[in-house]
């Protein structure tokens, strides 16, 4: 019997292997989870999804948009239908427009910073609003963070921001699907790993070649030990651990020189 045997759970924002969300699917099934997926409208997006997750054994590959509540309604309804309660949510969204993660923070435009907070912080309200009727009793979520939330890493710019919103959703949503129904909220603060969405910050390459200079390990993560922790935090092993930021990172976070 593996850890996760005869739970059910929906992955957000896989966008290909390199996926940080990927690699928390992956550990998932290997424990014998059944998985159901999201994916963005596009063509493209659905087949690069499909050729992750049909391998798998997923009965629920659905397009969602998190700007649309009804598309996100939609998919918990369908999916519920198919797999039953779900045991878990993994949301690893996010996004900014090129131009707010190139040019200086203080130059993001309004319309800029609502997109980047409503797609990369509000989309993990909008899923517990619209999840929570199909979870099951003592369930669990699960998000993506960075330490730009916290301190001022050069080029994250309004991303840091939305980081910081979504880790402190994850607190007030803790504190309340806890009492509803038991469900834990948590979050994992990854260091750098080259991913889709990791191209898009600027001097990412620079950021990639300091950590192993500072972090107790000497070295940068790697995307299987998020898979690991991510498993850690949607499994039974971590029933007493919610609305916290588990630091992946190589121990990058506690240095202060």
């Amino acid at each position: 019997m593996g850890l996760m045997e005869g739970k059910k759970g929906l992955i957000f924002g896989v966008a290909n292997d390199r996926s940080l969300a990927w690699h928390i699917a992956e550990k998932l099934h290997q424990e014998g989870a059944e998985l159901g997926f999201t994916h963005l409208p596009p063509p493209k997006m659905e087949r690069r999804v499909r050729l992750l997750a049909e391998p798998i054994g997923a009965k629920v590959i659905l397009p969602c948009d998190v700007t649309d509540d009804d598309q996100i309604e939609r998919v918990f309804r369908e999916a519920h239908e198919i797999m039953g309660d779900f045991d878990f949510v993994l949301h690893s969204i996010a996004y900014a427009s090129r131009e707010a993660l190139a040019n200086p923070f203080f130059q993001t435009t309004r319309g800029d910073f609502l997109q980047a907070m409503e797609i990369s912080a509000y989309s993990l309200v909008a899923l517990a609003r619209f999840g929570l009727p199909t979870m099951a009793e003592g369930g669990a979520m699960l998000t993506l963070s960075y330490m730009g939330s916290v301190k001022m890493i050069p080029g994250y710019n309004v991303m840091g921001v939305c980081k910081a919103a979504l880790e402190s959703s994850v607190r007030y949503l803790a504190g309340e699907l806890g009492r509803e129904k038991g469900i834990r909220v948590n979050a994992i603060s990854a260091g750098p790993v080259q991913t889709l969405s990791a191209a898009g910050v600027s001097g990412f390459d620079k950021i990639l070649r300091h950590y192993p200079q500072k972090a107790p390990l000497h070295r940068n993560i790697r995307a299987h030990e998020v898979g690991s922790a991510g498993l850690y935090l949607l499994s039974d092993l971590s029933s007493g651990v919610t609305g916290e930021i588990h630091y992946v990172d190589a121990g990058y976070n506690i240095v202060g020189w």
